[in-house]
């Protein structure tokens, strides 16, 4: 579920300065912002090009059952575009289009991402953790996996030659979602960008922020003080004000 603050207590502040450019991997449109919003916002401010890149379309994303799905797929992109608006990046938004709830760490998938890793050159990439235990989400699983496994063919020469592009090793992959986080980032003065963010996601109030009224201030103002809360509590260990944890992996 979104939002589940893992322990934090072996983690250490780490400041990985302004990275150039970044690019976040998730499974479906708002798991960028629910997991790493306020980061991205923090140096989307100081000048790094964000750019995400969402692997499922995001059809499953409702509760309705007579919903027009084609309808919702084209929302949540146009919501995702949004998003990374509210929290200030500046990159390229990108979807694979695989259907939600299917998507697997196949081979091609994986020539995917590490293509567009190549094409992007992000300093820092960041992804869900694909080995946290008794996770229960398949594209959750399955999108952590395509950005490790891409991240290792987008930087070794001899992977896709047939990409016709150059390879590109970014200097980190952090790893959000993550059951053992070892690093967090100091992100106090940006949760309400992060909120910001979230809220550009209206076709998921329902079912993911437990907004059932749009405008209804009470509930707007309940899902805001989660995210601060959270935040708080990622932060708390280490004597910030907010923060998000991650685990870091060094390519």
């Amino acid at each position: 579920m979104p939002m589940r603050v893992p322990a934090t207590d072996n983690a250490v502040v780490r400041d990985f300065g302004t990275p150039a450019s970044a690019l976040a991997i998730a499974a479906h449109p708002d798991d960028v912002e629910f997991e790493c919003g306020a980061t991205l916002a923090k140096w989307a401010s100081q000048g790094c090009v964000v750019h995400h890149l969402i692997c499922t379309d995001g059809s499953k994303g409702t509760w309705d059952i007579d919903a027009d799905t084609a309808a919702l797929v084209a929302r949540r992109q146009d919501e995702q575009r949004a998003a990374a608006r509210a929290l200030g990046a500046t990159g390229e938004v990108r979807f694979l289009g695989v259907v939600d709830g299917e998507l697997e760490a196949s081979m091609t998938l994986r020539s995917q991402v590490a293509r567009i890793i190549r094409e992007l050159e992000p300093t820092v990439l960041l992804g869900h953790d694909p080995w946290r235990r008794w996770r229960i989400h398949p594209d959750h699983r399955a999108a952590g996996f395509l950005a490790t496994d891409g991240a290792v063919a987008a930087r070794d020469p001899h992977f896709y030659p047939e990409h016709g592009v150059g390879h590109h090793r970014p200097d980190h992959l952090l790893l959000f979602e993550c059951e053992a986080p070892d690093v967090v980032i100091d992100v106090s003065g940006f949760g309400d960008h992060k909120v910001a963010a979230l809220e550009a996601h209206v076709s998921q109030f329902e079912t993911t922020m437990e907004i059932t009224s749009i405008g209804d201030d009470e509930q707007h103002q309940a899902f805001a003080r989660r995210i601060h809360d959270d935040l708080a509590a990622a932060g708390a260990p280490h004597a910030v004000a907010a923060a998000e944890p991650f685990r870091l992996i060094e390519l």
